[in-house]
């Protein structure tokens, strides 16, 4: 169970936590391929066919191991490089992942996730801390945060000691003191017990906890959290 008297502060993973990602991508998917389709036609027909952005993505992603953290790096260089194989301008890769980048701050927020927030902030400073690339202060989770890390910018991902440590930095508090709640068992839990941290984990998906040690605090939205937090 939590220490509540411990906790000054929490820190929130965001894609799975606060709303569902895989919607998003395909959102940002489809409207980056229709903006190929004016500005890039041959690279809109070869990104059409089935299993090619795929097989790219896995090329890219193989090429540049050490950009692991930076998903916006290797997006943007998947686009190039397809732009590339299509004989298009392959400078058309950077307007073409900021229509992607756009649309991939759409969020749709789980239900409750708004008003948890509000209550949760009402009470603690909270701070994004993210593997993914969304930025929290272009979503209309944006309001209740200070600040927020990620690990394109940090340098490394989650489940790595010094990312949540930074994150604590930004608060000017050791890690004990800081709450982490997220969905993933192993990036976000056993990371932040790792890094000296309470935490939650919030099991938007319904999966089995896949560890040897005790399951912590475990909650199917953030709404459900707060009722433990701030009863």
């Amino acid at each position: 169970m939590l220490n509540l008297s411990k906790i000054q502060a929490i820190t929130l993973d965001l894609d799975d936590t606060l709303w569902p990602v895989w919607p998003t991508i395909a959102r940002a998917e489809v409207v980056l391929q229709d903006w190929l389709a004016l500005h890039a036609p041959q690279t809109a027909l070869l990104c059409a066919q089935p299993g090619v952005k795929q097989a790219i993505r896995a090329e890219i992603n193989q090429r540049h191991a050490d950009k692991a953290h930076d998903l916006t790096f290797l997006r943007r260089e998947a686009i190039r490089e397809s732009l590339l194989r299509a004989g298009e301008a392959p400078h058309l890769a950077d307007a073409a992942f900021e229509v992607f980048f756009a649309e991939r701050q759409n969020v749709q927020l789980y239900d409750g996730v708004q008003p948890a927030l509000a209550r949760l902030a009402a009470r603690y400073p909270l701070v994004g801390l993210s593997n993914g690339n969304a930025d929290v202060f272009r979503t209309e989770a944006g309001p209740y945060f200070q600040a927020a890390v990620s690990a394109r910018v940090f340098g490394v991902a989650k489940p790595d000691a010094r990312i949540f440590h930074a994150a604590a930095a930004q608060l000017n508090l050791p890690a004990e003191a800081v709450l982490h709640l997220g969905d993933d068992a192993t990036t976000d839990v056993l990371g932040a017990l790792r890094a000296g941290m309470q935490t939650a984990w919030v099991n938007t998906q319904g999966h089995d906890w896949p560890h040897d040690l005790a399951q912590p605090l475990t909650v199917s939205h953030l709404a459900e959290l707060c009722d433990h937090l701030l009863a």
